[in-house]
Order: C-alpha cells, then sequence, then structure tokens
C-alpha cells in the first residue's frame, strides 16, 4: 500500500479495483469507487471537496484516510522557439524534478522523471550531479502529466519516461503508474504512445518483455565498444554492451516492438567512423532506430558536440545501412535538458 508521511492512502497511486476494496471496508457501495476515480483521473481534481456529487460526509471521510499527492509549479519556461515548456516542480516532502512538455506535428508529448536524482552516474548527464533522494510513487509520476496539462490546456497523446532518473531503477512504481496510465476508466492511453529510455539494466528488461505492454523501448547505448562505453557509463561494467543486445533481442521477440537506440555523440569520444563501423556491426541485424543526439553542455565537463558532427555521424549509419536520424532540439533557448534547473535551483 502507497502510504503518505502521515499514514493516510496515496489515492493517486491506487488501481480502480484496489480503491473499491478501500471504498467497501467504509461500508460505501462499489459504485462510488468508480466516482472518486473518474474525479481523479478523468477531472483531474486535487481536493476531496472538488467532488461535488459526493455527500459532505463521505467527502470528510475519504480526506482522513486518503491524500491525493499534488506537485507545485516552482518554476516554468516557456520556449519562445517551438513551444516547448519546461516545470520545475516541488513534491509534497521538499524534493524539486522536472518535466518537459513538447509539441509535435502529431501532438503533444510529455517527459516525466522517475526519481528524484539517478544513481546511475552517467558522466554526460546532468540529473545524477545533483545526486539521488528517492524513487517517486506512481502517483508523482502520473501528476508529473495532470499538472502539465491543467496549466497549458494542452492535450497530452504521448509520454516518455526519459527524465530525471532511471526508470527500471524504480520498476514496481513505473510498472503501476503505466498501468494507471492506460487504465480505459482514467486517462485511457495506448501504451503504444509511451517510450521507456534505460541506460541498460538487464534483468529489468527481461522482466518488462514479458509483460509484453507494447511501450516502446529506447535503449542509451552512447558507445559503440565496452570500453568507450564503460568511461561514460558505470552501469556497463554491469551489463556490458553483449549482455545489453541479447536482453535488447528478447524485448523484440516477445512485443514485436522496434528498438530505438539512443546516441549521444561526444566529438573526439565517440564520433569517428570507425566508431559508426563498429555501431554498424553491433546492430546490422536489429530492427532499430538510432537516434543521434548532440550531447548537452554541462559546466562540469568538456563533453561537446554539434549538429554538424552529428549530422556527418548520421551519414556515416546511413551509408552502413542503419536507420538513423539527427534529433530535433527542443527549448534550446531555456535549457529544456533534464536536470539542468533542478541542479541550479537546488545548489
Amino acid at each position: 500500500m502507497y502510504l503518505d508521511d502521515d499514514g493516510r492512502i496515496d489515492i493517486l497511486s491506487l488501481t480502480l479495483e484496489e480503491l473499491t476494496a478501500e471504498i467497501l471496508k467504509m461500508n460505501e457501495k462499489a459504485f462510488r469507487a468508480k466516482q472518486i476515480y473518474s474525479w481523479l483521473h478523468v477531472k483531474r481534481v486535487t481536493d476531496f471537496s472538488q467532488m461535488s456529487d459526493i455527500s459532505a460526509q463521505l467527502r470528510d471521510e475519504l480526506g482522513r484516510k486518503f491524500c491525493i499527492k499534488s506537485l507545485f509549479i516552482v518554476k516554468r519556461l516557456e520556449s519562445k522557439r517551438d513551444n516547448t515548456v519546461k516545470y520545475l516542480y516541488r513534491l509534497s516532502d521538499g524534493n524539486h524534478i522536472e518535466t518537459v512538455l513538447m509539441e509535435y506535428e502529431h501532438g503533444n508529448t510529455v517527459c516525466v522523471s522517475t526519481q528524484v536524482g539517478c544513481k546511475m552516474g552517467c558522466r554526460f548527464c546532468a540529473s545524477t550531479i545533483a545526486g539521488y533522494k528517492r524513487d517517486l510513487a506512481p502517483s508523482e509520476i502520473l501528476s508529473q502529466i495532470y499538472t502539465a496539462e491543467r496549466d497549458s490546456g494542452r492535450a497530452i497523446g504521448g509520454v516518455v519516461l526519459m527524465g530525471i532518473g532511471e526508470p527500471l531503477d524504480n520498476y514496481d512504481n513505473v510498472i503501476r503508474f503505466l498501468e494507471l496510465l492506460s487504465s480505459k476508466e482514467g486517462m485511457n492511453m495506448s501504451l503504444r504512445h509511451v517510450s521507456l529510455s534505460t541506460c541498460g539494466l538487464v534483468p529489468k528488461i527481461y522482466e518488462l518483455a514479458k509483460l509484453k505492454l507494447g511501450v516502446t523501448l529506447s535503449i542509451s547505448l552512447h558507445a559503440s565498444d565496452n570500453k568507450s562505453r564503460s568511461e561514460i557509463m558505470p552501469v556497463n561494467d554491469r551489463y556490458d554492451i553483449n549482455e545489453l543486445l541479447t536482453a535488447c533481442r528478447e524485448y523484440f521477440k516477445q512485443t514485436g516492438r522496434r528498438i530505438s537506440f539512443e546516441y549521444a555523440l561526444i566529438n573526439g569520444h565517440n564520433d569517428s567512423y570507425e566508431d559508426a563501423k563498429r555501431l554498424a556491426k553491433l546492430l546490422g541485424d536489429f530492427v532499430c532506430h538510432i537516434n543521434i543526439i548532440p550531447v548537452n553542455k554541462i559546466k562540469e565537463r568538456n563533453f561537446t558536440s554539434d549538429r554538424k558532427s552529428a549530422q556527418r555521424f548520421r551519414g556515416y549509419l546511413e551509408q552502413l545501412g542503419l536507420n538513423a536520424t539527427v534529433r530535433r532540439t527542443l527549448g534550446a533557448d531555456i535549457d529544456a535538458a533534464c536536470g539542468q534547473l533542478r541542479r541550479e535551483y537546488e545548489i
């Protein structure tokens, strides 16, 4: 059971079945649970007092037994270039996370965080510099979407778990979040519109594959050999590239979903034609897409890259028969890459 610090049940983290069981314990009818669930996940209320078709007495009882976890917008930055919106949220315990709302031709997508900080230690990532504090509850992941949608007035049709934190390091809460997100009585989002990015926690990839959720798996690869990858991604010392790609093949076998490989290009580290050839050899038999990302500048690191280098590397890969694109840069004028705003705010 998900509990708040004061012992109340975190109601937004409950499935409809779990909520129904709790409502029955209160000697209420089961249909009340559906009403309450709709208020929470369809109408997106943030206080029990807003549930107007429920008696005042029951609303008071709900407030004593349950809590509705809310996010507070500390800072909101909106790009003048492409309508990207970056949110810095404060959680109920005073910690901070980031969420990015991105506008595409096909609709709006939200990039959500799954942890407060990150343990993985990837050297090019701002999220890990500020340190890991704790995992996010399912409600706190879900509320990033609800709050962004409520604040912006934009309907959200896609989600990427690519913000602060490693989603598979918070596996149980992320799976519960996906269950809530796709609930027919709630937001009812198809999980085919969800992308989960991981640095490569191999055992959890196998677990995710067995669930056959339809989620697109995005692998943060960022190198074409173990030596180069271990230099920038400590996780590679636990699960090397061969182990990771074996797990990816199983994921495709179980789900039939094309895998996306993310490749943060770092000048002088992984951007040569030889790197491209090794990458082509590694991924030549995959049904996959390679997403080349010019590395984000972080003041504590001297890694550099640019779109010209990324386009050149894309050319190498296409010559070698791989499907590759350079990620469109969104929110460049507001430093929309996750981790930077939280780190600057908490310093």
